[in-house]
C-alpha cells in the first residue's frame, strides 16, 4: 500500500449532461448591484420577473418543436405513399410537423433573445486587422460575457430543452438517408408491361384506342392496365405516347431484339410511338414535347431526345436513348404493348445487370 495520505479538500461536483464547464474566474464586470462598466455586456436582465415568465414560453416552445420533430419521423416513417391519397396524407403530414418543428423552434429563440438576456447595444470602432495583446484579452473577457448575458448557464431549463428539441432534427438525416439504397441491380430489366397489356391513359384510367387520339404533334402519358394505382410500379412502368402526321416517321430507326435496324418501323401503330417516360439520365420524367421539332425534352438537366429518330439524344447529359415500348392493338382495337421493353430503363449509372 502507498504511504502517501490523499489530500483532504474541496471535490469537483458532478457534471450533468447540457450543462457547461465552469467558466475561469474573472473579476465581474458590474462593480456594484445595477452598475455596469461602460463597454461590458451585465450578466442579467433588467426585469427578472418578465424574464423567468419568457422561459417558460420559451422551455414550452422548445418542448413542442420536439414533439412536433418526432412526429415528423413517426410520419416518415409511418404513412405510407402507395396511392395519390396516402401521398397527399404524407405530404401533410410531413409538412406540418416540420413547419412546427423550426417554427418553435424560430420563436423559442428570438423570445429568448428578446426577452431573457439583458437588452444592450455595443458599438465597436473599426480598428486595424491584427489585434493586440490586450485586444485579444478583451476580447477573450467579452466572449465569456456574452456567453454569461446568454443566460445559458444560470437557466438550465432552457438549455436542457433546447437540447430536446434539436434532437428530432440530429436524428431526422439518419431516417432520411436510408431511403438512398440499395442500387436497383437487376430489378430495372423488367416492368410491369407485358404482351396483351393495355395502355392506360393517366389520370382518367381509360383504354385508348387509336381512333381517340388523332391529333398529330400531340403527346399523352400512358400507363400498364392493373397498375394505375401502383406507385412502385410506376416510377418504372410510365410511358410517353406520341402522335405523328403520315410520313414523318419514314426512315425510323426500329430497334429489333437490340439491334437497330433502319426500315419499316414494326413496332408504330397508326403513326403513334411509345417512349419510356424515366431519363436516361437521373431518372427525371421526360415531361415536355416540342411538335414541331419532334424534340422531347427533360425538364431537369435538358437532355433532349429526337422522337422521330428512335429517341435518340440530341443534347445534355443523357447517355442513351429513351427505351421504346412495342405497342399494337388487340381484338377490340384498344393500344397494347406487344412485350415489355427490350432494355432496362431509368438512368444509365444504376446497375443494369
Amino acid at each position: 500500500m502507498s504511504d502517501i495520505e490523499p489530500t483532504e479538500g474541496p471535490v469537483a461536483p458532478h457534471r450533468v449532461i447540457g450543462t457547461p464547464p465552469a467558466a475561469p474566474p474573472m473579476v465581474p464586470a458590474q462593480v456594484a448591484e445595477g452598475e455596469v462598466l461602460p463597454g461590458h455586456i451585465p450578466a442579467d436582465p433588467e426585469f427578472t420577473e418578465h424574464a423567468k415568465n419568457a422561459e417558460r414560453v420559451v422551455a414550452a416552445l422548445f418542448i413542442l418543436a420536439f414533439i412536433a420533430g418526432c412526429g415528423f419521423i413517426a410520419a416518415y416513417v409511418g404513412i405510407q405513399v402507395h396511392s395519390v391519397d396516402q401521398t397527399l396524407r404524407s405530404n401533410l403530414a410531413l409538412g406540418t410537423s416540420l413547419s412546427v418543428t423550426l417554427l418553435a423552434l424560430a420563436a423559442g429563440s428570438l423570445i429568448w433573445v428578446r426577452h431573457v438576456m439583458p437588452d444592450v447595444e455595443m458599438e465597436e470602432e473599426r480598428h486595424d486587422l491584427q489585434s493586440t495583446a490586450a485586444e485579444r484579452a478583451a476580447f477573450q473577457e467579452y466572449a465569456v460575457e456574452a456567453g454569461r448575458a446568454s443566460q445559458v448557464g444560470k437557466r438550465p431549463l432552457l438549455r436542457r430543452t433546447l437540447l430536446l428539441a434539436t434532437a428530432p432534427l440530429a436524428i431526422a438525416p439518419v431516417v432520411l438517408l436510408r431511403d438512398m439504397g440499395p442500387l436497383p441491380g437487376t430489378s430495372l430489366r423488367q416492368t410491369a408491361w407485358s404482351p396483351g397489356r393495355r395502355l392506360l391513359v393517366y389520370g382518367t384510367n381509360q383504354p385508348l384506342t387509336p381512333a381517340e387520339f388523332t391529333s398529330p404533334g400531340s403527346m399523352i402519358t400512358v400507363v400498364p392496365e392493373g397498375y394505375q394505382d401502383d406507385l412502385d410500379a410506376l416510377a418504372k412502368a410510365a410511358v410517353i405516347l406520341i402522335k405523328f402526321a403520315p410520313g414523318q416517321l419514314d426512315g425510323f430507326p426500329t430497334r429489333t431484339d437490340g439491334s437497330t435496324v433502319l426500315g419499316t418501323p414494326n413496332w408504330i401503330v397508326d403513326n403513334m410511338v411509345a417512349y419510356s417516360k424515366i431519363c436516361t439520365h437521373l431518372g427525371c420524367p421526360v415531361a415536355l414535347y416540342e411538335a414541331t421539332t419532334h424534340h422531347i425534352l427533360c425538364p431537369c438537366h435538358q437532355s433532349t431526345f429526337n422522337a422521330a429518330v428512335g429517341a435518340a439524344v440530341i443534347f445534355g447529359p443523357a447517355a442513351r436513348p429513351l427505351p421504346q415500348l412495342p405497342i399494337t392493338t388487340d381484338a377490340a382495337g384498344y393500344l397494347v404493348a406487344k412485350s415489355d421493353f427490350n432494355e432496362p430503363v431509368g438512368p444509365s449509372f444504376w446497375e443494369r445487370g
